[in-house]
């Protein structure tokens, strides 16, 4: 396997980067737009700070994590994907929320946790797809519906489920949160979860299939070439 994944790694490599960097452009180009053109609350700003850390810096940290590339244990991208997850809708949680508002100490805390989570998963689907692809597809259209119900709930909810006064994290953006506030949080979620899980899938998918067919045309001619040699 080492010297396998050795032998791809560069391919690999490229394919990963082409995937990463796509999904990292349209999440950014979202973000932008957002801010650019949307008032934003603090629920929607952090929303944001997650994407940001989530989809754009960890895919990218991974990538150049990736330079060297190591066989990794089965099971590591999903129990990557489990932390990922779970920190981030802990953090969701109400109660959470409530508790660490006027924390900058404990929300940079939930943001290392959350930020090193999700290295470890992008790291983790790019090394997957070079190894067995269909674990990195896998983990990433997981992810992505799970993220995305998150931001359904926050959509769909008939009121604030958090009342915060405000957010010690929030930057720019001041004030109690609010249902319209929480509700473009939740669009945010939703629009950046499919152009990065679902953007990354797709590409890495194609180019699996595109590998598989130079990998049989390749095949053809020493098949021929052995049947000849047979005969003679």
């Amino acid at each position: 396997m080492q010297r396998k994944l050795q032998q791809n790694g560069g391919g690999g490599l490229r394919s990963g980067s082409v995937a990463v960097l796509t999904s990292c452009v349209l999440v950014a180009a979202v973000g932008t737009v957002t801010v650019a053109l949307v008032e934003i609350g603090p629920l929607s700003l952090q929303m944001l700070q997650h994407l940001a850390v989530m989809n754009v810096l960890a895919p990218l940290a991974a990538l150049s994590l990736n330079q060297r590339v190591t066989p990794s244990d089965p099971g590591t991208i999903w129990v990557a994907g489990l932390l990922q997850l779970l920190f981030l809708w802990v953090w969701h949680a109400p109660a959470v929320q409530q508790a660490t508002a006027g924390s900058v100490l404990l929300q940079a805390a939930l943001l290392v946790l959350l930020a090193i989570s999700a290295v470890m998963f992008w790291r983790a689907v790019l090394v997957a797809g070079l190894e067995l692809g269909w674990r990195s597809l896998a983990a990433l259209m997981l992810t992505g519906k799970v993220a995305c119900l998150l931001g359904v709930l926050l959509i769909f909810a008939s009121r604030d489920l958090y009342g915060l006064p405000s957010l010690a994290l929030a930057l720019c953006a001041t004030g109690p949160s609010s249902l319209a506030d929480q509700q473009l949080a939740g669009l945010l979620m939703i629009t950046a979860c499919p152009l990065s899980y679902l953007v990354a899938g797709v590409i890495l998918a194609a180019q699996m299939l595109l590998r598989l067919d130079v990998d049989d045309e390749r095949a053809v001619p020493l098949v021929a070439g052995d049947v000849a040699d047979r005969s003679r």
